[in-house]
């Protein structure tokens, strides 16, 4: 059997970001400013810039524009600084880890977890294999576990052909989290390494891993996502030739010449994890919150149960506290004795699930929180910045979404019905990192009016300003420049740009996750297929192509209507909405091409998918 990734085996991952002490030191000027400034231009807008006779829409640019800002006080502190932790020697036996009175200098054991449900069976066998192939340079345990939920007969046949255990359960309660949950209740290693079924672990993952745990108080350590099939594109000359000769590579040259290397194809879902790794969960180090990514993730087994247990203790005292109060109503009696409380816990004890990962979609940022805000142990987490093993990218826009709703609904779900910002036990920075992740979340509202809000020009004239007049430039060229200066050095050797531009795409999943979350409807549990989907995904961008091609047309419409000398075009609004909606374009024009991209050469996997629930889910069943 033969995979269209083959063609990629070759790739290697790309180094870490190195530290660039005096950028860094220019991109907190820069941002520092960038606030200020932002300040400055938020407060001129609610105070002297609304324009009272079209509040319809100045409200809602006003409130867009104070929730991006916001959002970007937010993003400056969580990009801050870059403060790695120290790389240790790899530990030769476990009480390098655990001084525990009662440990004796044993190796270290490793459990290795590969859940599966129903990928294919020789995807499964390349991640076995590369997993038999990790090395050590001290005397160690380790152990490889197949998790399969589908408990299908051929995985287990192919566990026990690799060496490897095979675990499986009569049920999928709790998906991914309860399948771990089983594998932990079988499994005694000192630490776990998850893996999904396609993570394909480089042979130094442990040696380069397991010496941040010489620190008693780290729970996990976090290794970058790589995405070893993403497309390389093509450099534009190159592109441009292929299309329309040599006239078109002379193009395409002297676009290079002006604007750099142009590569053309690359990444067509912005699915490249390095900004988020290497930027901003590394930079989260400092402050303690980095969270979990599950895949590529090595966990301290103490600490997983520890904080297990004493959520579920705690769980279970509210519970009790809530049943103990009703009782109290029933019967009239000012308090429940000691020992119904007793009876009440014991009983809410024995009913309720111990659940070490959380049985949520978004169970590994769950997690995450769970240690971080253990008020006893003061867990800490590493982001490690070196790749440690690759895995396959989405393949189509259909997996991207659904995969993309999955963690804008699960970790709103987790915000708005945990409280978990406010929890004792973590710290000020640990908030605010968090309070970054579920605020960007959020992005889609104020996304859709920066979107929509230069058709209101075009069309009907109707500016959300009171003028577009030379203080309005004053206000908002510094705060954008500096912006745009700040964040271009904070992430020197990276372009944002792509980056940007998504966030703006992403406007539909992340509307639809509010919405479903809002209503109080579950966040299902699809399984990322790991094979691209038949056809064309036009149902998937409408909303992007109709703002689209509505703001082409205004533009066209608007410049009409001013060359015929209507008056309520002013020229400098005009200038600004064009420019506005041209950008608007750009961005969405990427998330609408991904609809009907295809890869130059895909090998078809052997299999009949018809019966396959995960590979027909749909993004409106997502829901």
């Amino acid at each position: 059997m033969s995979f269209y990734f083959e063609q990629f085996e070759h790739r290697k991952p790309p180094p870490p970001l190195k530290k660039a002490p005096i950028a860094q030191t220019l991109a907190q000027i820069c941002l520092i400013v960038a606030i200020v400034t932002g300040a400055w231009y938020i407060q001129w807008r609610w105070t002297s810039s609304i324009n009272f006779d079209a509040l319809w829409i100045a409200i809602p640019l006003l409130l867009a524009e104070t929730g991006a800002y916001i959002g970007l006080v937010l993003f400056v502190f969580t990009i801050w600084r870059v403060d790695d932790f120290e790389q240790k020697n790899a530990p030769s036996c476990i009480t390098e880890c655990d001084s525990g009175e009662n440990r004796s200098p044993s190796p270290v054991s490793v459990d290795v977890f590969f859940p599966t449900y129903d990928e294919e069976v020789e995807l499964v066998r390349l991640s076995l294999q590369d997993a038999l192939k990790i090395h050590y340079p001290h005397s160690i345990n380790i152990k490889i576990h197949v998790l399969d939920d589908g408990n299908r007969a051929v995985m287990r046949e192919l566990a026990e052909e690799m060496g490897c255990n095979y675990i499986t359960r009569d049920n999928n309660t709790g998906f991914k989290a309860g399948n771990m949950r089983n594998a932990m209740e079988q499994t005694s290693g000192d630490f776990i390494l998850i893996c999904d079924a396609d993570t394909r672990p480089f042979p130094s993952i442990l040696e380069n891993t397991l010496g941040y745990f010489r620190d008693p108080d780290v729970a996990w350590v976090q290794t970058p996502q790589w995405f070893f099939d993403l497309p390389e594109g093509k450099r534009l000359p190159d592109s441009l030739e292929q299309k329309f000769g040599s006239n078109g590579a002379r193009v395409g040259r002297m676009v290079e010449c002006i604007f750099g290397k142009v590569q053309v194809g690359e990444d067509p879902f912005v699915n490249d994890p390095k900004l988020f790794y290497d930027v901003i969960l590394r930079r989260r180090n400092w402050a303690n919150a980095s969270f979990c990514c599950g895949a590529g993730s090595l966990h301290r087994r103490e600490a997983v149960m520890q904080a297990a247990l004493r959520q579920f203790s705690s769980e279970v005292d509210k519970l009790a506290h809530a049943q103990s109060q009703e009782l109290q109503k029933l019967t009239g009696e000012f308090e429940a004795g000691s020992n119904v409380r007793q009876l009440i816990t014991q009983k809410i004890a024995h009913e309720k699930e111990f659940t070490p990962y959380k049985f949520h979609v978004s169970e590994d940022i769950y997690t995450s929180i769970e240690l971080h805000s253990d008020k006893v142990r003061k867990w800490k987490s590493v982001l490690h910045p070196a790749v440690e093993s690759k895995m396959l990218s989405p393949q189509d826009l259909e997996t991207w979404t659904v995969q993309r709703f999955k963690y804008a609904g699960g970790t709103l779900d987790i915000a708005l019905n945990d409280d978990f910002l406010f929890r004792e036990g973590l710290s000020f920075p640990q908030r605010m990192m968090y309070a970054s992740t579920v605020w960007s979340y959020f992005g889609g509202l104020w996304n859709m009016v920066f979107l929509t809000a230069p058709l209101v020009f075009l069309f009907f004239a109707i500016a959300p300003v009171s003028a577009y007049s030379f203080d309005f430039y004053k206000h908002i060229f510094p705060f954008l420049f500096m912006t745009e200066l700040g964040t271009m050095l904070a992430m020197w050797g990276l372009s944002g740009r792509k980056a940007k531009f998504s966030y703006l795409s992403f406007f539909p999943v992340n509307l639809k996750a509010i919405w479903t979350v809002l209503r109080g409807k579950k966040i299902s549990f699809p399984v990322t297929s790991k094979e691209r989907q038949d056809g064309y995904f036009v149902k998937l961008v409408w909303p992007q192509a109709t703002i689209m091609f509505l703001t082409a047309l205004g533009i066209v419409y608007a410049w009409v209507q001013f060359m015929l000398g209507h008056p309520k075009f002013d020229l400098s609004a005009l200038i600004i909405n064009s420019f506005w909606g041209l950008n608007n374009i750009l961005a969405l024009s990427g998330i609408v091409m991904a609809a009907f991209w295809r890869p130059d050469a895909v090998s078809e996997v052997s299999g009949n998918h018809d019966d396959n629930d995960a590979h027909d889910l749909k993004f409106a069943e997502a829901a």
